[in-house]
């Protein structure tokens, strides 16, 4: 059997097929084209969607007021680190005074290299759908390769409008080459796991960081006007600003985030116009640092004591993952313009006037910034020092907020509290437990190192590991998903993972003098980012081999005196394939189930947010009698997830349009949903052809839920379609649509008499003949991680009364 409906939309004919692979009519009497797609229940909003995802430039002036803006967010740490480069640089003061034009060389055409080439006119274009970051380029590989551990996808997964793949021609091998290489290579598959975990554990490592040595350079001016300030006594400033500075983020950014492009901008302005006076006054022969010839004669002269000191050189480019991780807020063109415009000449003057001072005064290095300022400008230097550093930290610890909220959505972080602290932009968050433990980490550093030039060796490791572990992630999308001339991605490849390296060997020389701080940290983290991911992989593979198929469920519900309860049951499971276990233990144990009961899965797909229109995805266990349905609720990384009764009302008004749907076409009964790896073959072979343009086709016994109602679109288009018409006169007839508004009604009644959510407690433990690895983060760790996190209900906000929980044991 094959139907097909073309529909009018903008202007344009879109051709939907269905067809019934049971029927042998299907292959003569239908062109299938050979790209085959399965589609959700609102496909076609989903279409009108995408559609409408395109837009315009953005017009100068909105350009401008989004540089603008993006001054007072990105660039904090940024324009804060000519606070402490060259105290970190010359550790044993100045051997040399060419020293400093080989120094100021390196820190130029290093903040030339990865700050504006890598970062800003690179690594920007490689967002995800406006999100940055080593998660976003995770993400987007895993868009375009099968590359998640979790083995959750669905095809249907493919049609949401936001997640833009596009198929690699099949003249570029070397795509299709990196895409098998990433599914079917189990080595590389975890590999590259673990390194954006690596680069996940480094980034919250820095946000211990980063407020440390940030607020205590600038603090540490102090002892300039107040001399008989002892470390101690810095110390304990410090600490204190640092409290107040994480109590604050309960408060979020957007309360006071209209002041910080203003503070950043005089920032901006003040150190450029103090780098030109000591340019001017000092000596302006420092700018001969701009050849390189320069930085020859550094490491010939200095040569191991050079290379070393490249530790301090790279902390003029921190602040950079911050910048790629935040960009959401703005286009590329407002970064670009701002960061040329803005920063680039502003932080380059600085330490140029910097190197001029000290060429005359070379004993100054270790308090380089406040001595170079001109005495009478010290106190407002001081206070916008202050301001500055402060707003540093500031994005850098929202960085690692939305760092562990995505890792957490691909649950490879234990359940924390997540607070969203804006209305209009979600991704300013906050996490209160992460929030108290990074403001310990933070004073305990500045307790224990109490001075900038340790803390500057730590967090130098952060820095350059990320670094590199975004440019393997970027030389991957450049393979995969960009698909440009292998030349270049050769170029990119060589010319930073070489430079980036050498900077990690010269940070980890010092290995023992604090780099062994954020390593410690990240070691740490990442245990418990692997235990728990590697349990929840467990688990959920345990729950799909032990799976109840829906012919069993309903034989399970016909051979038993099933009693009914009243209401709807929402059966909470991470299974989006077949009925959990858990549910025929709960069947033996309490035999009754509810007049409605919904199978719920909440996924995550590897995209920012899905639209509401494309959420819900049905599947019909038993509609007839037991009323029994299956839905899986899609999130991307950064929706939040509603209030329960938000989320009830939603899920049952589009189990209404599903319920409509069936009656109306009745695709979704059993014989249609049958024979999914005949279909799932047929897909694969499709791989390597090229799509039709316009055409979907849609496998009846593999979807989910049928089609958005051609009769909505019928309505909508008001005449334009005579097939429409003859749809209208065929197919909706009265008693159809008393059945139909008798479900609905019947839902709606068990509905008002009240929901039950339900949740599988599940026990895991390790095998009796499991390693002892294994049982120690099985048994010990996870357990430990699982009773100190929070539970699914409280993640979801459902009230207390209305959860029912059923206990399993799994041996895993």
């Amino acid at each position: 059997m094959a139907a097909q409906q073309a529909a009018d939309s903008r202007g344009s004919r879109e051709e939907i097929v269905i067809v019934d692979l049971e029927s042998d009519e299907a292959a003569v009497d239908v062109d299938v084209p050979a790209t085959m797609q399965r589609q959700d229940s609102l496909y076609m909003a989903a279409t009108r969607a995408a559609d409408a995802n395109h837009h315009g430039q953005d017009s100068w002036a909105k350009t401008l007021r989004l540089a603008f803006q993006c001054v007072g967010i990105l660039y904090g740490d940024i324009g804060t680190s000519p606070l402490f480069v060259y105290s970190s640089t010359f550790r044993d003061g100045v051997a040399h005074p060419d020293d400093l034009l080989g120094a100021l060389s390196l820190i130029i055409y290093s903040f030339l290299l990865f700050t504006v080439i890598k970062y800003v006119y690179i690594a920007l274009r490689a967002n995800d759908d406006g999100d940055g970051g080593t998660f976003a380029l995770y993400t987007l590989i895993s868009r375009h390769a099968k590359v998640s551990l979790i083995p959750n996808q669905q095809v249907e997964d493919e049609l949401v409008s936001k997640y833009n793949r596009d198929k690699p021609p099949a003249t570029l091998q070397r795509a299709e080459w990196m895409k098998e290489l990433l599914e079917t290579n189990k080595t590389v598959k975890i590999s590259l796991f673990l390194i954006t975990m690596l680069a996940t554990a480094m980034v919250i490592s820095d946000a211990i960081l980063t407020p440390a040595i940030s607020v205590l350079s600038a603090v540490g001016g102090l002892k300039e006007k107040a001399s008989f300030l002892t470390t101690d006594e810095i110390v304990w400033i410090t600490v204190g600003i640092l409290v107040v500075l994480f109590a604050i983020q309960r408060f979020g950014t957007d309360k006071v985030g209209y002041l910080f492009a203003p503070i950043i901008l005089l920032w901006l302005l003040l150190i450029a116009g103090v780098g030109l006076y000591n340019l001017i006054k000092y000596d302006t022969g420092a700018l001969r640092a701009f050849n390189m010839k320069y930085i020859i004669d550094y490491f010939r002269r200095n040569k191991k004591k050079g290379w070393v000191s490249l530790g301090g050189i790279l902390l003029c480019f921190t602040g950079t993952e911050a910048l790629f991780a935040d960009l959401g807020y703005f286009s590329i063109k407002s970064i670009q313009l701002s960061f040329g415009f803005g920063l680039v000449p502003s932080v380059l003057l600085a330490y140029i006037g910097q190197a001029a001072y000290l060429r005359v005064h070379p004993e100054d290095v270790a308090h380089t910034f406040y001595r170079s300022t001109p005495i009478s400008l010290f106190w407002p230097t001081f206070i916008l020092a202050l301001a500055a550093s402060i707003i540093g930290s500031q994005a850098m610890i929202s960085c690692a907020f939305a760092t562990i909220s995505h890792s957490q959505t691909l649950g490879c972080f234990p359940r924390v509290k997540i607070l969203h602290t804006s209305r209009q932009y979600s991704g300013q968050l906050y996490i209160p437990e992460v929030n108290y433990l990074l403001c310990l980490g933070a004073c305990l550093v500045t307790i224990g190192f109490r001075t900038t030039v340790i803390i500057g060796e730590a967090h130098g490791v952060c820095v350059v590991l990320v670094m590199i572990v975004t440019t393997l992630l970027l030389t991957i999308v450049m393979l995969l998903v960009w698909k440009i001339s292998i030349w270049w991605i050769i170029a990119f490849f060589v010319v930073f993972m070489s430079s980036e390296s050498i900077y990690l060997s010269a940070i980890l020389y010092r290995f023992a003098h604090g780099a062994y701080v954020p390593v410690a940290m990240s070691a740490f983290l990442m245990v418990v980012m692997i235990v728990w991911h590697y349990v929840h992989v467990k688990k959920y593979n345990f729950e799909l081999e032990h799976s109840v198929p829906r012919d069993k469920v309903k034989e399970l519900l016909e051979c038993r005196d099933i009693q009914r309860v009243p209401g709807i049951g929402l059966f909470y499971t991470e299974l989006v394939q077949g009925i959990p276990p858990v549910f025929c233990h709960l069947i033996e144990k309490i035999p009754s189930i509810h007049s409605v009961l919904i199978f719920v899965s909440m996924k995550h797909l590897p995209i920012p947010s899905v639209d509401m229109s494309e959420r819900f995805l049905f599947r019909q266990v038993d509609r007839e009698y037991y009323k029994v349905f299956q839905c899986v609720a899609r999130y991307g990384y950064r929706d939040p997830f509603e209030e329960a009764k938000d989320f009830v009302d939603k899920l049952v008004e589009h189990l209404q349009y599903y319920i409509r749907d069936v009656n109306l076409y009745g695709v979704g009964c059993e014989p249609m949903m049958k024979q999914s790896s005949s279909y799932r073959s047929s897909r694969a072979e499709s791989f390597n052809s090229h799509e039709k343009p316009k055409v979907k086709a849609v496998y009846a016994e593999e979807m989910l839920t049928p089609a958005e109602s051609f009769s909505e679109h019928a309505r909508q288009a008001s005449g334009k379609s005579k097939r429409f018409a003859q749809f209208q006169g065929d197919k909706m007839n009265i008693v159809e649509m008393l059945k139909i508004q008798q479900e609905q009604q019947a839902v709606l009644e068990e509905m008002s008499k009240g929901v039950v959510y339900i949740f599988g407690e599940s026990e895991v433990v390790a095998t009796p003949h499991s390693s002892l690895i294994k049982k120690i983060a099985v048994n010990y760790i996870y357990s430990f991680l699982r009773k100190n996190s929070r539970n699914g209900e409280k993640m979801l906000s459902i009230p207390r009364r209305q959860i029912l929980k059923v206990g399993i044991s799994y041996e895993i």
